[in-house]
């Protein structure tokens, strides 16, 4: 009977080890982390976002990007920002990112000046989360509170962001896919595809769209659709001038709102991850969506910053995983 009581009480001790132990390796991200390691962490991120985006409008966009393809690839760890070095092939060589993604820069300056204030503390990948917020917000979008305490990771994947991250020509269910192996659905895919409210992109990622006949088989009686193709084609020819770019919403380039479901709608989506999400919906549930959204950006607004609380919170380090970079280009030497 001793015994019995015995081996009851060593199960129960080892089960409250392993329970502690699983805390320890899953601490949640929260709301005002750095509000006494690094009080003005925030306000310094904002402050340089602020700066770089008056310099240079397009660069809104690409921070908001650099956060979507960090967290596609292996979570939201600040792998998209590590260069290639001894163990590391870093994904900004992969095919999506490649003479693509940028706003590297701006990043490098936010963490010098952080790491004078608050040395070892403030991690690249809660940069990149709080960056993409206070992008939106500089081009009229809303805002959200975001949830830190990411650390940052010790490797990049450069097999996986050619493998994860969505492709211009994606089709529907390749899209669906993709969203669907880091836990998000298909509201999180046409909310997050608002992103493509503002910005640019390269000639190289829409020429399949503009050359294709399949993605302009719905005609209307007005001709927009070749009307738009005309002016895409002007930009971009069927070959050459790859870098030659073109606003992802010809109505409203520079401005966060919900136009680009009214351009989808409309057939004006430029990329063809766009078009897709009307022309390929058999069962009609993201039509309804893009519907929606295209009539109320409130709604648009709130979906938006849901989702996207949501992947910045795929896979994240925390706790004792991984550290804190000195340098966002390069793990910590020991």
């Amino acid at each position: 009977m001793e015994m019995a009581v015995f081996l009851i009480l060593l199960a129960s001790v080892l089960l409250g080890t392993t329970e502690a132990s699983s805390h320890v390796d899953h601490v949640p991200l929260v709301y005002d982390y750095y509000k006494e390691s690094c009080p003005l962490a925030e306000e310094i991120v904002r402050r340089n976002v602020q700066i770089a985006v008056v310099k240079d409008p397009r660069m809104a966009a690409s921070l908001l990007r650099l956060h979507f393809h960090d967290c596609f690839v292996m979570g939201c760890d600040a792998s998209v920002l590590l260069d290639n070095s001894e163990g590391i092939v870093s994904e900004k060589q992969a095919g999506p990112n490649l003479n693509s993604i940028r706003g590297f820069e701006v990043i490098d300056e936010i963490k010098h000046i952080l790491e004078k204030s608050c040395p070892c503390t403030v991690s690249c990948a809660d940069i990149l989360a709080i960056a993409a917020r206070d992008a939106v917000v500089l081009r009229g979008g809303p805002s959200w509170n975001v949830y830190l305490g990411r650390r940052d990771s010790l490797e990049a994947s450069f097999n996986g962001a050619n493998q994860f991250i969505p492709a211009p020509n994606s089709s529907l269910e390749t899209l669906i896919a993709n969203f669907e192996q880091q836990g998000l659905h298909i509201g999180d895919l046409v909310a997050l595809s608002g992103s493509h409210t503002m910005g640019k992109a390269r000639c190289l990622s829409f020429r399949q769209r503009i050359y294709d006949t399949k993605y302009f088989r719905y005609h209307d009686k007005y001709k927009r659709d070749i009307t738009f193709k005309k002016i895409l084609q002007s930009i971009c020819p069927e070959s050459g001038k790859d870098d030659n770019l073109a606003p992802l919403d010809l109505v409203t380039p520079a401005k966060f709102d919900n136009n680009y479901f009214i351009n989808v709608l409309q057939g004006e989506g430029l990329l063809g991850s766009d078009t897709v999400l009307t022309t390929q919906d058999e069962e009609g549930e993201i039509r309804k969506l893009v519907w929606a959204y295209a009539s109320d950006e409130k709604r648009f607004f709130a979906s938006f910053v849901e989702s996207i609380i949501k992947m910045g919170n795929i896979n994240v380090l925390t706790g004792e995983q991984g550290e804190i970079r000195r340098n966002c280009r390069f793990v910590n030497t020991h």
